[in-house]
């Protein structure tokens, strides 16, 4: 398949959605092998708004060639002429009931193997046994996010609404003028279709009121390596009995 047109609208208007990346008994395979999973450690938060597995791959590598399909690995492969590995995957599920939501932001933050005092690595933090921190800017600018959709999303049930282009600011003071939502865009995506994103674009999502649940599975993907010694915590290249991606 022909990804071009998705390359373009990502670097463009810092989104791009695709349908049909994954059949529906694709879809009941890796949802089956996510229940399966066992459910216990830092990794696995659940409360009544939400529940989601953090390094997703390491606590479910069942998961893995299902997720690499054909399609998923053509479609990285078209998006970037280097070699991009996977550096982050969280599993989320918005229950159908939930009052969750998110204010519009940037995802500034990568989770790393360890804390190091760097020039251009700050805000650091410490979550559920992960150090994440804000690396230098080139690092944000080439992540690409690519967003599984496990149930249809529409503006009912928390699909993300992004500012068109707002990645093209880098990062966004709370108090700018790149923050007007008026050209705002909510996109809706098919189950077995998938979202791109630049990290960098302003991204919200509503509370459900359709009583319709959201699972998402959220991959992150780069090209650098990190400024010694930190490294990428969940580096995966996809080689066999490596946590390591194409």
């Amino acid at each position: 398949m022909n990804y071009e047109k998705n390359k373009i609208e990502l670097e463009e208007n810092g989104y791009s959605v695709l349908a049909d990346l994954y059949s529906d008994n694709e879809i009941s395979q890796i949802l089956a092998c996510i229940e399966n999973a066992e459910q216990d450690g830092n990794s696995f938060m659940k409360t009544k708004d939400l529940f989601a597995i953090r390094q997703l791959i390491k606590n479910v590598p069942e998961l893995s060639d299902l997720l690499f399909n054909k399609k998923l690995t053509e479609l990285i492969s078209n998006l970037s002429e280097s070699e991009y590995f996977l550096t982050k995957a969280i599993y989320f599920d918005k229950p159908s009931k939930s009052n969750w939501f998110v204010a519009y932001h940037q995802d500034l933050s990568i989770t790393v193997d360890k804390k190091a005092d760097l020039e251009n690595y700050v805000n650091w933090t410490f979550k559920k046994g992960q150090h994440g921190v804000q690396p230098p800017i080139k690092i944000l600018q080439d992540t690409i996010t690519i967003r599984i959709h496990l149930d249809k999303a529409d503006k009912n049930n928390g699909a993300l609404k992004v500012i068109p282009k707002s990645h093209l600011n880098g990062i966004v003071r709370a108090d700018s003028k790149d923050w007007n939502i008026e050209n705002q865009f909510v996109c809706e995506v098919e189950k077995g279709g998938v979202m791109l994103m630049k990290p960098l674009t302003l991204h919200a999502s509503n509370r459900t009121t359709n009583g319709k649940k959201r699972r998402v599975i959220h991959l992150e993907f780069n090209e650098h390596n990190l400024t010694e010694p930190l490294n990428w915590l969940e580096y995966w290249n996809g080689k066999a009995n490596t946590q390591h991606y194409i």
